[in-house]
């Protein structure tokens, strides 16, 4: 039966065909079959898989390059609470309703009060079960506020939880459980959960890309269509070996990175063949959001654009266009988290961020995602952080002699020393463009709430409520486009789904038989707010809720 083939969205994203229909499951050629099906092998796949053989399932995974996903890229921080062992280790208390309290005002209406507290009710059996796989979590006294904590620290305030206007709603507590290991700590979780998948006896077909559903003439999905290379083969080989160094060099330079990916992409085209997959159960999409997907980033979030995309290149959006095509609804598809972190330097949130204005929209010391998402949303990506001679001096001190990450103070050695300069503020906004008096009030504003040491307009209070006074005065260009400074971005929105199942949903709120999505394919916790650890929490959350539903069918 021919169906209609969707637009290709971009140089490296697979197109998307109608789903292919059926009369009955009998009535096809099938190249294999599986209870579980499910597309995508990052975290939300791994946890789908491995809840899904808990309930004694047979599961086949497909992964189009194989790598880990998003999650093998990320800081590997879960964001856990409730009273965790790492929390009593250091004498934290924190309870399930504290975390809801707090959580609640990042969430929003992305999910459901009871969705919600499921999630936070089940976040310590979350990181036990973690631990019995064999991710290692740590903590040590005084868990710092940081975008990434230095080695040997493993717990640490990740959100916004000891900022004003929070920490009246819930008792702050340390969340961000940071995998045990160096650096950025994601590939050790990934890892353990790759090893974990194939030990429990989880068939992987790799390289496979998810193309089309097939769908029955009950409506009920029943298949998956892929595309493969042949494994062992030289094309898949060449595949592999482009994608390897496409992602070795994302980070430094991306436009090398999409020619290596456009190469993978051809060999795709040139020798993959059409293998159809038959899902029992049913298929779980587990592909990841969309920020690789430049045309679907323009069409819901253009503002956006600027943002250096964060993940791989299966982040395409591909398990939302097929979720779509089987007559699925995408919600908060606007939604991007993008971080600026002005923290360390541990002075640079004492600074005033101003827009072209001269007027400042957030208050410094929140986290990183509440700056850049202002930023991009409402201020043209625009941006500048105010700081006066002490306050650089200190920031110098530490960037240069702190332990800081390579990635934290390289950026801010190199703002500061491309950095504007001004005797006064007056000079200083003539030199960015700026309406003077506009950004003299700004400071002088800001000033006497300083001084006065009861807080600001904005909720900033407490030591990072510092005074600019001491000349010459400094503006740092944190704005989106800045190379210097880039701004890391990922997707929030997806699939619609019930949110006791996992189910995609479609326009009248009907279950679609037989099709899942999890992790940013999907709505999910991190849907309106993001803080550090909580799209990995709600990742593996929301797999171990499809696996668990899919064993009760």
């Amino acid at each position: 039966m021919s169906a209609a083939r969707h637009k290709p969205c971009g140089d490296i994203s697979l197109p998307v065909e109608a789903p292919l229909r059926i009369d009955q499951v009998a009535s096809l050629n099938w190249d294999a079959c599986t209870d579980v099906l499910i597309a995508g092998f990052g975290a939300a796949g791994s946890a789908a898989a491995l809840s899904a053989r808990e309930q004694g399932l047979e599961v086949t995974l497909v992964d189009r390059f194989d790598l880990g996903g998003a999650s093998a890229r990320s800081g590997g921080v879960v964001y856990a609470g409730g009273g965790t062992r790492q929390q009593q280790k250091i004498g934290v208390e924190d309870s399930p309703e504290a975390m809801f309290n707090y959580l609640r005002q990042e969430v929003g209406d992305a999910v459901s009060a009871e969705t919600l507290r499921r999630f936070c009710d089940d976040s310590r059996g979350l990181i036990e079960w973690l631990e019995s796989l064999g991710v290692g979590f740590d903590a040590h006294a005084n868990p710092p506020k940081t975008s990434y904590p230095k080695d040997g620290t493993f717990l640490y305030y990740s959100g916004n939880e000891a900022v004003s206007g929070y920490r009246e709603h819930a008792q702050p507590a340390p969340r961000g459980h940071r995998t045990v290991d160096s650096g950025l700590s994601g590939h050790r979780l990934y890892a353990v959960l790759r090893a974990a998948v194939l030990k429990a006896g989880v068939s992987l077909r790799a390289p496979s890309a998810a193309h089309r559903l097939i769908v029955d003439a009950a409506e009920r999905v029943v298949g998956l269509e892929v595309l493969e290379l042949a494994p062992g083969s030289a094309p898949e080989r060449a595949f592999r070996r482009w994608t390897r160094w496409a992602e070795t060099i994302h980070n430094f330079a991306p436009a090398a990175a999409d020619w290596f990916r456009r190469k993978a992409a051809e060999i795709e085209r040139q020798h993959a063949r059409t293998v159809r997959v038959q899902a029992r159960r049913g298929v779980v999409l587990a592909t990841g959001g969309f920020v690789f997907n430049r045309e679907m980033l323009a069409q819901y979030s253009p503002r956006f654009l600027a943002s250096m995309r964060l993940g791989t290149a299966g982040c395409d959006g591909s398990g939302i266009r097929l979720g779509l095509s089987a007559g699925g609804v995408a919600e908060r598809m606007h939604k991007v988290s993008a971080w600026r972190f002005i923290n360390p330097p541990s002075v640079w949130p004492q600074g005033v961020v101003v827009d072209q204005q001269g007027q400042r929209f957030c208050n410094e010391a929140s986290y990183g995602a509440r700056l850049g998402v202002a930023m991009c949303e409402a201020h043209q990506g625009r941006a500048w952080l105010i700081l006066d001679k002490a306050q650089r001096r200190r920031a110098w001190r530490e960037a240069l002699t702190g332990g800081l990450w390579i990635f934290q103070s390289g950026p801010a050695i190199l703002l500061m020393l491309f950095a504007r300069r001004a005797p006064s503020i007056t000079a200083l906004a003539a030199k960015l463009g700026m309406p003077q008096q506009a950004l003299q009030a700004t400071i002088d504003d800001y000033n006497r709430a300083a001084q006065q040491g009861q807080g600001d307009a904005l909720g900033k209070d407490g030591v990072a409520l510092g005074p600019i006074r001491q000349p010459s005065f400094a503006a740092i260009n944190i704005s989106a486009d800045n190379p210097a400074f880039p701004l890391p971005a990922i997707t929030l929105g997806g699939l619609k789904v019930n949110e006791a199942s996992g189910v995609v949903v479609n326009a009248q709120g009907q279950d679609i038989k037989g099709l899942y999505a999890v992790g940013r394919s999907a709505v999910g916790i991190a849907s309106n707010g993001y803080v550090s650890g909580l799209s990995l929490a709600d990742c593996l959350w929301s797999g171990r809720r499809a696996g668990q539903d899919l064993g009760r069918l």
